[in-house]
């Protein structure tokens, strides 16, 4: 039996509107209000709070039964990038998180550890997020109404390019000034008639350089073997496995249809009493992980999955390496589809990961010491306890994103372009999963699609979360906004749809006081109240210095050196210089918290292949992490090694080599993660040397 599933707000239609939320089921809920919300996700949630708090009436409705989106189903250890970007009632919700761990009877299953001197918490239990979010509802008066789906053929009336009325397949009809698309399908915004895209665009049509087709850099949760791909191994005239297409990629570069992969956040636990054993689904499959086990065989032992540990010893694990729990190139007819198009496709994505789960737990083909992790971490017997202990969002990272009249690009991401009208801000890394799994040219099977590049902190637009005037004047859509694929891959972060919900419902309320339409809405007094209610809009950070940080002269490392200010670092968000010696002006280190979620990878490209040292600057100190996993790329595929950050480095005490290896000329990467480590991670630099 499969779990009931909600897709994020457009799942299955539900027996009743039984949920956690009960006590704010309406019996006889109003029907017109000042704002409707139409979207029960975290940015729905804090819109819908918003124009409450701003005074005006407000209806919030959830196509689901499931409250708060991914923040509540499943992705307790935050993306986030840099924390300064984040304020308003989003910061507020992680400070109430704070707030609830420095109970002592928060600890059920653990002991509490000591406080990190920080007023907010950014890894949390999914339970403990519902909470939060239904003690923020109830103080805003805010009843929730659920199960309400819009009719997707008549489901937006329109007297010119103002919404006078939504209208939900139940028959219950909803009047509004203005109103809100908070949901991830962008449902509301689509029937409405305005403007939108689906899949990634082409480079050219925003001057981009990481948009489209991606073959040449996706190199990460990359297969590092040759896996025969065929259901007869050898005979191309069998056809290939479950999952690998065939047609063409294109060229780097060009637009297509595809959207990045979906998947669920699993909540695990290692607590045994807390424990369950992974459920083998009804409609097991064992040719869909063929693939899966072929690649085991072909030696890629690595454990595929990244369980980042949340308090009271439960996780959030995500998709990891080549295999794992994305589900590629399964979701194309999601963003546009039908109900029942995405029922059909989210309950396929559930026999997926089930199936997954119970074979790399069991199967005596999976490496046992990759069945031993898996089976020490099981779903937790106290999350998701109205769905089976099954994730109840399945994880949709992008659908359809609005065309405006302003649309965010990776020059936003980047600073290149900086926008004058902020409603908040994005700092995450430009980051796309794999779009699919294809078989190259030469037969060989490859993932498609993963991008991960650095962002600066930048401003989001207020123009990218309203449509052109034209298509509608009473619409705002935060959680789908007018973003291309790749800088939607930085945007597309539960904190920044939270701080985006609210700013859409401050700027609703501004046109309705003032009788206009929501592009009409003076942004001087929109950046007013935004600052009033302490939205962070922009902010630059702190230049760091630029000369070495050691007390003699700046020590020159010989060969190819990458600093931590050119890698690519998700999480690493403090820089510090108060331990010496240190390469360039300063160094990052992990802040010892949000373990499995923070890596820094360091790229370079070698003019030439041979034996090269490859070594790692970092400051060593009793508080560092004495397991640090580092992964690098040689001549033979990924290797790891364990890295001590206790012990000082043995070469001009700023750097440890990891070995000789043999490397090919091209790009080559070094990756530190703080995956189960045991302390602080410091980040600095990595350098290649090359032996005679």
């Amino acid at each position: 039996m499969l779990p009931h599933i909600s897709s994020k707000n457009a799942g299955l239609r539900p027996i009743a509107a039984l949920t956690a939320f009960l006590p704010f089921a309406a019996l006889a809920a109003p029907t017109a209000a000042d704002v409707v919300v139409y979207g029960g996700t975290s940015g729905g949630i804090t819109a819908a709070i918003q124009a409450k708090r701003m005074g005006c009436s407000v209806i919030l409705i959830s196509p689901g039964t499931h409250l708060g989106g991914l923040t509540t189903g499943g992705l307790g250890a935050t993306d986030i990038g840099n924390k300064g970007a984040i304020g308003g009632m989003s910061r507020e919700f992680y400070r109430r998180l704070k707030t609830h761990y420095q109970k002592p009877s928060a600890w059920r299953h653990a002991p509490q550890p000591k406080d990190n001197g920080e007023d907010t918490q950014w890894t949390f239990e999914p339970h403990v997020a519902s909470a939060v979010f239904r003690e923020m509802l109830a103080e805003a008066q805010v009843r929730p109404i659920t199960g309400e789906r819009l009719d997707l053929k008549n489901g937006v009336v329109k007297n010119g390019a103002e919404i006078t009325e939504i209208r939900m397949e139940s028959g219950a009809t909803f009047t509004a000034s203005v109103f809100i698309d908070a949901t991830y399908e962008g449902d509301l915004m689509a029937k409405a008639g305005v403007s939108y895209h689906v899949g990634r665009e082409a480079n050219s049509v925003y001057g981009e350089t990481l948009n489209g087709v991606q073959t040449a850099r996706a190199t990460k949760h990359q297969f590092v073997r040759d896996v025969d791909p065929y259901k007869i191994p050898g005979d191309p005239q069998s056809g290939v496995l479950p999952g690998i297409q065939t047609d063409p990629a294109g060229p780097d570069g060009s637009g297509d249809r595809r959207v990045q992969a979906y998947n669920f956040r699993l909540a695990t636990t290692d607590v045994a009493a807390n424990r369950l054993s992974w459920p083998k689904p009804a409609h097991y499959d064992p040719l869909r992980y063929e693939l899966l086990l072929r690649n085991f065989e072909a030696g890629d032992d690595r454990v595929p999955w990244n369980p980042v540990f949340l308090p009271n010893r439960k996780t959030d694990t995500n998709n990891n390496f080549a295999f794992s729990t994305d589900n590629l190139g399964m979701n194309y007819d999601y963003p546009d589809g039908d109900y029942a198009t995405r029922e059909r496709i989210v309950a396929e994505h559930v026999e997926y990961t089930q199936g997954l789960m119970w074979t790399l737990a069991n199967d005596p083909r999976v490496p046992e010491k990759v069945r031993a992790e898996i089976q020490r971490l099981g779903p937790a017997a106290d999350e998701f306890t109205d769905n089976n202990h099954f994730p109840p969002q399945i994880y949709v990272r992008e659908a359809r994103r609005m065309i405006s009249d302003y649309v965010m690009s990776e020059k936003n991401c980047l600073r290149l372009e900086v926008v004058p009208d902020s409603v908040g801000m994005g700092a995450y890394n430009m980051d796309s999963h794999n779009v699919r799994r294809h078989l190259t040219a030469d037969g060989k099977v490859r993932n498609e699609g993963d991008i991960q590049v650095g962002s600066k902190p930048y401003p989001i637009s207020y123009r990218s979360i309203r449509p052109r005037a034209a298509e509608c004047t009473n619409l705002l859509a935060p959680l789908v906004l007018s973003s291309s694929h790749i800088a939607f891959g930085s945007i597309r972060m539960e904190p920044v749809f939270m701080a985006l919900g609210q700013s859409a419902s401050t700027a609703a309320v501004l046109a309705i006081r003032g009788k206009t339409t929501v592009q009409a809405v003076d942004y001087t007094a929109l950046k007013t109240q935004l600052l009033a209610d302490r939205q962070v809009l922009d902010f630059i950070p702190a230049p760091r210095p630029e000369a070495g940080g050691t007390s003699a002269p700046t020590i020159k490392l010989e060969g190819i050196v990458v600093d931590q200010r050119d890698a690519i670092l998700k999480g690493f968000a403090t820089s510090s210089t108060s331990a010496r010696p240190y390469h360039g002006g300063d160094y990052a280190h992990d802040g010892n918290e949000g373990k499995g979620a923070q890596t820094a990878l360091f790229k370079t490209t070698l003019p030439s292949g041979g034996k090269y040292s490859v070594r790692v600057a970092y400051t060593a100190l009793p508080n560092r992490a004495s397991n640090v996993p580092v992964t690098l790329t040689t001549a033979d595929g990924p290797r790891e090694v364990t890295l001590n950050q206790k012990t000082p480095p043995s070469l001009q005490g700023m750097v440890q080599p990891l070995g000789t290896f043999e490397l090919k000329a091209g790009e080559n990467t070094v990756e530190l993660s703080n995956a189960g480590t045991d302390g602080h991670v410091i980040a600095d630099a990595v350098q290649w040397v090359k032996q005679e």
